[in-house]
C-alpha cells in the first residue's frame, strides 16, 4: 500500500461508555469511591504488613508486595477512567496511550507472578512443612521479589516495540475504557497479523503457564490436605489458601478470555465488561477479600489502631 499520503495520528479518542452517556456523573462517583477504597485498602495491609512483626513471614511479605503493586496497576487506567467520565474531550497522545498500556501489562504480568510465588509459598508451607523455613528464606523471598518485578516491567517491552512502528492514519476512536493492545492494534492502517500472534504466543506463555503452576500447586496441596486425618488440621490447611485461591480465580477468569484468544475483532460490551472486572474490580476486592478472611492481618489492624490511638 501506498504510505506516502498518510498523515501519523498524534492522539486517541477513548470511547469508554458511549451507551451510558446519561449516567456518566453517578459512574464517575461511584468509580471514584472504589478507586478511593481501593487505594485506601491496599495501602493499610502494605502498611500493616510492614509496620506489624509478627506478620513478617514469607506469606505476608507476598501479601504486601501485591498490594503495592496493586496501587500501581490501578493507577494506570482508573484516574484517565475517571477524567474522561467528566471531560467531552476524551483523548490522550499517542505516547501517553503507550505509556498506559506498558504500565498495566508490566504490572499485571507483575501480578501474575506474585499470585504464582504465592501458590509455591502455600505448596511448601503444606506439603513441605519441615522444610519450609530452610526452603523459604528471607533471602529467597526478597528474590522471588525482585524477579516478579524484573519479569513483569520486561513482560510487554516487545509487543510495545512493535506497535510502536505501526503506521496510524485513520480512525483514531479506541472502542474501549482504556488504551489496550486490541483495541489500538484494530486501528492500524497496516496488516497486523504479526502483531495480534506475537501478542498472543506472549500472554498465552505468560498467563497460562503461571495458571499452571498455580494449578500445580494447589493439586499438591489438595493432595497433602486430604491425608491429613483431623478436621481441624484440614480446615487450618485450607483456610490459608482460600483467600490466595479467591484472588486468583478471580483475576486469571477474567484475564485468560480477554488476551488468550486468536482474533482482532471484539465484542465492546464483552471486552468493557472483562476490562472492568480485572482492571477495577479485582484490585478492589483483593483488600477485603485478605483482610476479611484472615484472622491475623484483621488483629494488626487492630493492634496498629490501638498503637496510634484511634482504638481504645
Amino acid at each position: 500500500m501506498d504510505t506516502g499520503n498518510w498523515s501519523q495520528v498524534t492522539e486517541f479518542i477513548i470511547l469508554g461508555f458511549p451507551h451510558l452517556q446519561g449516567v456518566q456523573i453517578y459512574l464517575f462517583l461511584l468509580l471514584l469511591l472504589i478507586y478511593l477504597m481501593t487505594v485506601l485498602g491496599n495501602l493499610l495491609i502494605f502498611l500493616v504488613v510492614c509496620l506489624d512483626s509478627r506478620l513478617h513471614t514469607p506469606m505476608y511479605h507476598f501479601v504486601s508486595i501485591l498490594s503495592f503493586s496493586e496501587l500501581g496497576y490501578t493507577a494506570a487506567t482508573i484516574p484517565k477512567m475517571l477524567a474522561n467520565l467528566l471531560s467531552e474531550k476524551k483523548t490522550i497522545s499517542f505516547s501517553g496511550c503507550l505509556l498506559q498500556i506498558y504500565s498495566f501489562h508490566s504490572l499485571g504480568a507483575t501480578e501474575c507472578y506474585l499470585l504464582t510465588a504465592m501458590a509455591y509459598d502455600r505448596y511448601l508451607a503444606i506439603c513441605r512443612p519441615l522444610h519450609y523455613p530452610t526452603l523459604m528464606t528471607p533471602t529467597l523471598c526478597a528474590e522471588i521479589a525482585i524477579g516478579c518485578w524484573l519479569g513483569g516491567l520486561a513482560g510487554p517491552v516487545v509487543e510495545i516495540s512493535l506497535i510502536s512502528r505501526l503506521p496510524f492514519c485513520g480512525p483514531n476512536r479506541i472502542q474501549h475504557v482504556f488504551c489496550d493492545f486490541p483495541p489500538v492494534l484494530s486501528l492500524a492502517c497496516t496488516d497486523t497479523s504479526i502483531n495480534v500472534l506475537v501478542d498472543f504466543v506472549i500472554n498465552s506463555c505468560k498467563i497460562l503457564a503461571t495458571f499452571l503452576l498455580i494449578l500445580c500447586s494447589y493439586v499438591q496441596i489438595i493432595c497433602t490436605v486430604l491425608r491429613i486425618p483431623s478436621a481441624a488440621g484440614k480446615r487450618k490447611a485450607i483456610s490459608t489458601c482460600a483467600s490466595h485461591l479467591t484472588v486468583v480465580l478471580i483475576f486469571y477468569g477474567s484475564i485468560l478470555f480477554m488476551y488468550v484468544r486468536l482474533k482482532k475483532s471484539y465484542s465492546l460490551d464483552y471486552d468493557q465488561a472483562l476490562a472492568v472486572v480485572y482492571s477495577v474490580l479485582t484490585p478492589f476486592l483483593n483488600p477485603f477479600i485478605y483482610s476479611l478472611r484472615n484472622k491475623e492481618i484483621k488483629e494488626a489492624v487492630r493492634r496498629q489502631l490501638k498503637r496510634i490511638g484511634i482504638l481504645a
